[in-house]
């Protein structure tokens, strides 16, 4: 299905029934990235998964893709399909937009999950390293984005031992174009520092990732977990920065637990 938001084309998808999920994939993946996870939950809930502006079928836009731009998508996707309160689940650039969304709207926020993902900003050498990548991939193409990103994406044991499941992850990525990747990285580069909204968020929050995740390391992860009063974290094992498509049953079985518990 389409959305008009503001300069762009939103893709999305809608499966199951019951209380409404909303789920932000990673970069530069598209909604696709949920479909192993998905189907332990969609018998619960409704579940409701973009593909992020410059990623996957949705359209680029002009300009940078911020947080703002994002935490807006997401509010008019939400108004389109009448849902007033909801549980968020954002991976990674998900999750930097969860803390967007929240600032401006957290009313709408019943539960969050935030998975594989940190508060913090980058230093100065992690925003000009992300700015020199989103050249790179303007001049050598998405192709090349991927295969240097893989092994910051997924754990060794996957890289080594889990063909199958390296391609799926490359397989959720060939949508996106290199302008739409470019404008996330540039995005992701200037989106502020969280770290002082983790005191505010007072709905019930999973914090979620893999114990092998070179870009959130563990030590994030319980960062964040202890800045949210009464945070949940899980640290799941053989799995890196994709853990969901790592290792889908078992953080499926997680989120669906908590989602039981606080997300209806």
């Amino acid at each position: 299905m389409i959305l008009r938001s503001d300069d762009v084309d939103l893709f999305y998808e809608v499966k199951g029934e019951g209380p409404d999920v909303v789920m932000l994939h990673p970069y530069p993946s598209d909604h696709s990235f949920w479909s192993p996870m998905a189907q332990h939950l969609e018998s619960r809930f409704r579940l409701v998964t973009p593909d992020l502006r410059g990623l996957g079928l949705s359209g680029v836009g002009e300009g940078i893709t911020t947080m703002t731009k994002l935490a807006d998508d997401l509010l008019r996707l939400c108004d389109a399909l009448k849902i007033g309160r909801a549980a968020f689940v954002g991976c990674s650039v998900g999750g930097y937009l969860l803390f967007e969304f929240w600032r401006r709207n957290r009313e709408r926020v019943k539960t969050l999950v935030l998975m594989d993902t940190k508060a913090g900003e980058d230093n100065d050498e992690g925003r000009e390293g992300r700015m020199k990548t989103a050249e790179e991939i303007l001049q050598k193409g998405p192709e090349w984005a991927f295969e240097q990103m893989m092994p910051r994406m997924l754990a060794p044991v996957t890289m080594s031992s889990r063909l199958d499941v390296v391609a799926r992850a490359k397989a959720t990525m060939r949508q996106s174009s290199a302008a739409g990747m470019a404008a996330m990285q540039r995005g992701m580069a200037m989106r502020p520092d969280s770290i002082a909204t983790l005191a505010h968020i007072d709905v019930p929050t999973l914090v979620l990732g893999g114990e092998a995740d070179a870009a959130t390391p563990v030590s994030e992860l319980e960062r964040m977990a202890r800045g949210i009063l009464g945070a949940e974290l899980k640290i799941v094992s053989r799995a890196g920065h994709y853990a969901a498509l790592e290792q889908p049953e078992e953080v499926g079985r997680v989120v669906r637990e908590f989602l039981d518990r606080n997300g209806r």
